[in-house]
C-alpha cells in the first residue's frame, strides 16, 4: 500500500476540521499585557478579551481589556497568530485575583460562520473539548504572586512521542485541576526548557502524520535541495530517510553508526509545522492508527511499526489534558538541539559538515523557521511588532509559503532574521566571525534573539540560548573541541547585561540554562572518556558546560558577583535531582548560593536513568566536590586531602563547593487513574514465569525509592520557602513502576542560606 495514500483514510476530513486547529496556548502574561496563540484552519482576524472573575474564578465578571489581529497564512488551511490585549490606560491585572479570555472572530459571506462576533471557544466545546476547570467554560489564569511563598513555577523537558514510558505533561493538567480556583496556589508559569519537539528520533507513525498534515494543511510537497538537484519530500517516506539524512544532509546521528535516529527524520517545513500541531492539540489526531501489517509487507517494518505506536499511545491518549492545560498557565519556552536535530551546532565540525551541504542547511532552516513562528513569537511577542525584524520574517516566510517554495528570494531573506549564516562562494561552508578569541556563525544584524528576560514583582527569570550563539575554538585541528555554549558578545547581552539591572524589589533570581551546569559524575567520566577517544558525537559532550573550565567559570563568576542567590531551571540529560553549589570570593569574603533544579524527560526515559533512579544508585553516591580557583592565569582545580597543597602561599580567588541533594520519599496522589501496562506475554511456561518473577522485582518499591535522582520521565514544580531563614522546594512528578495507575511525587529542599568560608584545608 502507497503510505502517502493510506494517511488519508484515517486523517480527519477537512470540512469536519473546526476552526481552531491547535491552542489557545496562554504565553507571555503580565500585568499589562496578555498573548495568547493559536492555529486556525482559515484566515481570520481575531480579538482576544480579558475578563476579571469572582467567586474564586467560578464567575466570570466584566471585560478588561482587549486585543486583535489578524492571522499569517502559513498554507492554504493552515493560519496561525499571537494575538496581544494590552491596557491603554486601564488598570493592570493584579496578583492574588484569577482572570479568564475569551476569543473570537468575524465571520463573512465565504463561511459558514456569522457576521456577528464568533465565540471561539464555543467552537472547542462544540467538538467535545474543554479548556476549563470551571462551568463557565473558559481558560483562566493567575500572573505571579507578590509574595514569594505562593510563587508556583512548572518545568520540564524532552517530550519525545515515542520515548520510554508515559507522558508526564498530562500531570500539569492535574496541578491546575486540583488548584485552579486558589490564584496563590495554582500554578503561574509554565517553562519548557528545551526539546518540545524532536526533529530528529521521529516515530514512522509520526512522520507518517506529520507528511499527512502537510498535505492537508499546507497542500504542497517542499522541493528539497541536494548536492545535485532536488527531491521532493513525499518521495522519502517513513524509515527510510536514514541514507539521505548521512549523505545529502550530513546529520549527527549518523556519524556513529545510529541509523534508527534518522530513519524519519523532520525534513521539510511542513512536517516541523504538523509535529508541533500534533504535540499541542488532539483535533488532527486520527482516532485509530493503521495495523503494521496492512501498510508493510516487511514483517520487520510491521512489527517496528507497531512497536512505535504502543510506545506513543500514551502521549495521543493524553493530548486533549495537555491542550486544556496549556491553555491555563503562562507557557514560556527556549530552543534546544532536538527541537531541530540531534546535537544541532554541536561543534564548528558539525556546522560546517551540516551547514556545508543543502539538505543539512534546509533542515536547520526548516526548524529554527518553525521554532520561530510557533514557540518564539510568543516567548517575545514585542519582536514580532510592526516594524521589527519579527513582524519582517512573518511577512517574508508566509510568501515563501504560500508560493510553494518558489519565492526563493523570500526564503533567504528568512535567512537573515532567523540568524542562519550565508555560505562562503568558495568553500560552501558557513561564514563564520571573530568574537575576541572564539569564532562565532556569522549572522545578520537584524537577526531575531531568542534569549529573553522576564520581571515580576518578586522574581525574575533569565532566559538563556546556549545554542545559536556558540564560541568556537579556532584552527584547523580543533573542529571537534567543545564551544563555549555562550560566546563572550552573547555572555554579554544574554547574562551580563540584565544581571547589571538590578532591581530592589527582585527577591529570587531564576536562570533558565538549557544544559546543565553539573550532572552524574559517572556520565561525566563516560563522557570524557568518549570524548578523548574521538566520539564527541554520539555523548552531547559539547553541550556540557565542565567541558569548557573557563566559560563555566565565567557563568558560575558572572551570577555570583551581581546576585547572592540564584536557582537555575535546567533540563536535556533526562532525570530530576537538585544540586546545590555555594560559592566564595576570598578576597571580599561574599557568598552566593547557586541551586540548580533539572526536570527531564517529560517522555523520554531511558534504561540509565531508570538504574539511577533505583537503590543501585545508593552504592555509588554522587560526593561533595570543592574546587579552588585562580583569576590571573585562569586555573581551576578540583581539591582532595591527598593533594592538599600550602595554599597559605598560593591563596585561591575564589571557591565553590558541589552539593548534591536527596529526594524525600515518594508521596501517592489522588489523582485520575492512568493506564498500566504489563510486561509481554510469553508462550514458554518458563520463560513467563522468569519474566513476571523480574517484573516484581524491578516493581519493588523499595528499589523504586533512590537517593538523589527521579531517572523516570518527569515533570517538576518549584516553590519557595521565604521567611526568616530561606529554601527552594522542587516537587517532581513522577509514575511509579509499583502501581503505575497513580502518580507520585518525591520533593527535594534545599537550603539558600549563605554559609560561612570554609578553611582553606577542609575539603568537605
Amino acid at each position: 500500500m502507497n503510505l502517502s495514500q493510506s494517511v488519508f483514510e484515517y486523517l480527519p476530513k477537512l470540512k469536519n476540521l473546526p476552526l481552531i486547529l491547535a491552542g489557545p496556548l496562554l504565553r507571555r502574561t503580565e500585568r499589562d499585557r496578555v498573548v495568547v496563540w493559536l492555529a486556525l484552519k482559515e484566515p481570520r482576524t481575531i480579538e482576544l478579551e480579558i475578563y476579571e472573575t469572582k467567586k474564586q474564578g467560578s464567575v466570570i465578571g466584566r471585560p478588561l481589556f482587549t486585543g486583535k489581529s489578524k492571522t499569517i497564512a502559513l498554507g492554504k488551511n493552515l493560519h496561525i497568530a499571537t494575538i496581544t490585549a494590552q491596557t491603554k490606560g486601564e488598570k493592570p491585572l493584579q496578583p492574588g485575583e484569577i482572570y479568564a479570555y475569551n476569543i473570537y472572530v468575524k465571520g463573512d459571506e465565504t463561511t459558514a460562520y456569522p457576521t456577528a462576533r464568533y465565540n471561539l471557544i464555543d467552537d472547542i466545546q462544540v467538538s467535545n473539548y474543554s479548556l476549563s476547570y470551571f462551568p463557565h467554560q473558559l481558560p483562566t489564569f493567575a500572573l505571579s504572586p507578590d509574595n514569594l511563598n505562593q510563587l508556583k513555577i512548572v518545568h520540564g523537558s524532552c517530550r519525545k512521542p515515542h520515548g520510554g514510558g508515559k507522558d508526564t505533561l498530562s500531570c500539569l493538567d492535574n496541578i491546575i485541576q486540583n488548584s485552579a480556583h486558589l490564584a496563590s496556589e495554582r500554578p503561574h508559569q509554565l517553562f519548557l526548557t528545551g526539546d518540545q519537539i524532536y526533529g530528529d528520533d521521529v516515530a514512522d507513525p509520526m512522520l507518517w502524520l506529520a507528511q499527512g498534515v502537510n498535505e492537508l494543511l499546507l497542500g504542497w510537497s517542499e522541493a528539497l535541495p541536494l548536492m545535485q538537484g532536488t527531491i521532493l519530500s513525499t518521495a522519502l517516506p517513513p524509515g527510510q530517510r536514514s541514507n539521505m539524512a548521512r549523505i545529502e544532509g550530513g546529520l549527527t546521528a549518523m556519524v556513529k553508526n545510529k541509523p534508527e535516529k534518522a530513519k524519519s527524520h523532520l525534513f521539510s517545513f511542513g512536517e516541523y509545522a504538523a509535529v508541533y500541531l500534533l504535540a499541542w492539540s488532539p483535533i488532527l489526531m486520527p482516532d485509530r492508527l493503521p495495523p503494521g501489517n496492512r501498510l508493510f509487507n516487511n514483517g520487520k517494518q510491521a512489527k517496528k511499526w507497531e512497536q512505535e505506536i504502543e510506545h506513543t499511545n500514551s502521549f495521543i491518549n493524553d493530548l486533549a489534558e495537555v491542550r486544556r492545560a496549556l491553555a491555563n498557565v503562562p507557557i514560556y519556552t527556549i530552543c534546544d538541539d532536538h527541537d531541530i536535530s540531534d546535537d544541532w551546532y554541536l561543534n564548528r565540525e558539525w556546522c560546517d559538515r551540516v551547514l556545508g551541504k543543502p539538505l543539512g542547511k534546509r533542515i536547520v532552516q526548516n526548524g529554527l523557521l518553525a521554532y520561530a513562528l510557533f514557540q518564539a513569537w510568543g516567548n517575545t511577542p514585542e519582536q514580532f511588532e510592526s516594524g521589527t525584524s519579527g513582524e519582517k520574517l512573518l511577512k517574508t516566510a508566509s510568501r515563501w509559503l504560500m508560493s510553494q517554495g518558489k519565492d526563493t528570494l523570500a526564503k533567504a531573506e528568512c535567512d537573515r532574521y532567523l540568524g542562519i549564516p550565508e555560505t562562503e562562494q568558495t568553500t560552501r561552508l558557513p561564514k563564520l566571525e571573530k568574537d575576541e578569541d572564539v569564532l562565532i556563525l556569522s549572522r545578520d544584524s537584524q537577526a531575531i534573539p531568542w534569549h529573553y528576560s522576564i520581571s515580576s514583582d518578586k522574581h525574575e527569570v533569565i532566559v538563556v540560548d546556549t545554542r545559536t550563539w556558540r564560541g568556537y575554538p579556532p584552527g584547523e585541528n580543533n573542529g571537534l573541541q567543545p564551544p563555549m555554549l555562550l560566546c563572550p558578545k552573547a555572555f554579554k547581552q544574554q547574562l551580563q547585561v540584565p544581571l547589571a539591572q538590578i532591581k530592589p524589589e527582585i527577591e529570587a533570581t531564576i536562570v533558565v540554562l538549557p544544559t546543565n551546569l553539573v550532572t552524574l559524575g559517572i556520565i561525566d567520566r563516560i563522557q570524557q572518556l568518549k570524548f578523548n577517544r574521538a566520539h564527541v558525537f554520539s555523548n552531547d559532550v559539547g553541550d556540557s558546560w565542565n567541558f569548557h573550565q573557563e566559560a563555566f567559570a565565567q557563568l558560575l563568576l558572572a551570577l555570583c558577583q551581581e546576585r547572592k542567590r540564584v536557582i537555575i531551571l535546567s533540563g536535556d540529560i533526562h532525570y530530576s535531582c537538585a544540586v546545590r553549589l555555594t560559592h566564595w570570593f576570598h578576597d571580599s569574603l561574599e557568598t552566593s548560593v547557586l541551586v540548580q533544579l533539572t526536570s527531564s524527560a517529560i517522555k523520554n526515559s531511558e534504561l540509565a536513568t531508570r538504574l539511577a533512579h533505583t537503590k543501585i544508585k545508593s552504592l555509588f553516591p554522587e560526593k561533595t566536590e570543592r574546587f579552588f580557583g585562580w583569576n590571573q592565569p585562569f586555573k581551576l582545580q578540583k581539591i582532595t586531602q591527598s593533594d592538599y597543597l600550602d595554599y597559605q602561599k598560593l591563596l585561591p580567588d575564589w571557591q565553590y563547593r558541589i552539593q548534591w541533594c536527596q529526594r524525600q520519599p515518594s508521596q501517592s496522589l489522588a489523582w485520575r487513574k492512568v493506564p498500566r501496562h504489563s510486561p509481554d506475554q510469553s508462550t514458554n511456561l518458563v520463560s513467563k514465569l522468569i519474566t513476571y518473577f523480574l517484573f516484581w522485582i524491578w516493581r519493588n518499591r523499595w528499589l523504586q525509592e533512590g537517593l538523589e535522582v527521579v531517572g523516570r520521565n518527569n515533570l517538576s514544580l518549584v516553590k519557595f520557602h521565604w521567611s526568616t531563614t530561606k529554601a527552594v522546594i522542587q516537587e517532581t512528578y513522577w509514575y511509579p513502576p509499583w502501581k503505575n495507575t497513580i502518580t507520585v511525587k518525591s520533593s527535594y529542599e534545599i537550603s539558600l542560606e549563605l554559609d560561612s568560608l570554609p578553611p582553606l584545608s577542609n575539603t568537605k
